[in-house]
């Protein structure tokens, strides 16, 4: 079945204003779908990354109060890394997911 037969709901030959209101109805509602999608993907990105940033120190403290000061040190020094790696990986998500190449310009 091609696209044009999947669009022609009655079968009569052609898509008639009733049927082309459909298929814009159902492209819009599929969109919507998407957005919030989107928008729920984002917000666990934010809230997964906010909480590796609060826990991770725990961390840190946790192998100091249980004797491996080794594992304490190695894991601070690393801090800063982890810190800006969290970040950047964030806005880069942010910044590609609501990206628009030539999209609607509403």
């Amino acid at each position: 079945m091609t696209h044009f037969e999947a669009a022609d709901k009655d079968q009569n030959g052609h898509v008639d204003k009733a049927e082309w209101d459909a298929m814009r109805l159902e492209f819009e509602r599929e969109r919507l779908i998407d957005e919030n999608l989107k928008r729920d993907s984002q917000r666990r990105m934010a809230w997964f990354s906010l909480i590796g940033m609060l826990v991770y120190p725990s961390g840190v403290v946790v192998s100091s109060y249980l004797g491996l000061d080794k594992a304490a040190d190695l894991l601070a020094s690393m801090s800063n890394i982890y810190y800006v790696s969290i970040a950047a990986l964030v806005g880069a998500y942010f910044s590609v997911t609501n990206l628009k190449l030539g999209g609607d310009k509403k």
